[in-house]
């Protein structure tokens, strides 16, 4: 009887090991079958975009370790009381936005925070003693390829939906004839250059005669936005999109020595794969 439970037990073991079994070795870091599928299924990729994906990450890991970077948690807090400040919510307002809009516990979303932040902190590392300022002439070549791009509508004519539940928006977007006397309205022509960059990012991305996705109104409840219309297109001069245009252009070339560094890193790394699901 004891051989029996004993061989049982043996077979879950093995079992187990076969399921979150070694599937890439790199260095001292290893990449799971189990991690594999997670990947493949939390982000709708296939096994080949998986696998490069994990890779990355552990070639990011390896990087933290070799340069000493790390993330307290007072830094993790203040990144969180920065991004409530901006929404004009408190934290522990925040806290509950997020875990109503995107399902996080507090626990969760500091996680995901300490990552941003330790990514950060690599990605600056690498890429900062290799960057320089875009020219003149670099700006200006830019700005002649990318005009359209450049171009945003003058204002935005909309009618503001404001309410305490996100559910009570989503049953106005999915009805307008729905009404509730907790759903105040409020009809505004909104200037291009007197809104936030976000709340203009925002307002462009969503189609005329359409509602806008529903965010926080920094009050503890939500709002969204009906494009009545978009005022006709304004060009932008040169010297009033220049900061867009340095941006852009920093963000390329930051992008083009990330991805130059860990190509040559993943490269000259022992990187073993075992077996793939």
């Amino acid at each position: 009887m004891i051989k029996i439970v004993f061989l049982l037990v043996l077979s879950v073991v093995l079992s187990a090991k076969v399921y979150d079994g070694v599937a890439v070795v790199i260095q001292d870091e290893v990449i799971t079958l189990y991690d594999i599928k997670e990947q493949m299924k939390q982000n709708h990729i296939d096994q080949k975009s998986a696998v490069n994906f994990l890779i990355r990450r552990k070639l990011e890991d390896l990087e933290m370790k070799k340069r000493h970077i790390s993330v307290t948690q007072q830094e993790v807090y203040n990144d969180i009381k920065e991004l409530a400040k901006r929404n004009k919510m408190s934290v522990s307002e925040f806290y509950d936005a997020v875990r109503e809009s995107n399902g996080l516990s507090s626990d969760e979303l500091q996680k995901k925070i300490k990552e941003k932040l330790l990514t950060q902190k690599l990605y600056n590392a690498i890429a900062m003693s290799m960057m320089s300022e875009p020219t003149q002439e670099e700006i200006e070549e830019f700005y002649t390829l990318h005009k359209s791009e450049l171009t945003h509508p003058s204002a935005f004519d909309v009618i503001i939906y404001d309410a305490p539940q996100k559910e009570l928006l989503q049953k106005q977007q999915k009805n307008p004839m729905f009404y509730s006397s907790e759903i105040a309205t409020n009809e505004q022509t909104l200037p291009f250059n007197r809104i936030s960059p976000e709340l203009a990012s925002l307002l462009e991305q969503t189609p005329q005669n359409s509602f806008s996705p529903i965010v926080p109104n920094g009050k503890g409840g939500f709002m969204c936005f009906y494009i009545k219309s978009k005022a006709s297109a304004q060009e932008g001069s040169l010297e009033s999109v220049r900061p867009q245009i340095i941006n852009a252009l920093m963000a390329k070339k930051r992008q083009t020595i990330l991805s130059d560094y860990f190509a040559h890193l993943r490269d000259n790394v022992d990187i073993r794969i075992i077996r793939l699901p």
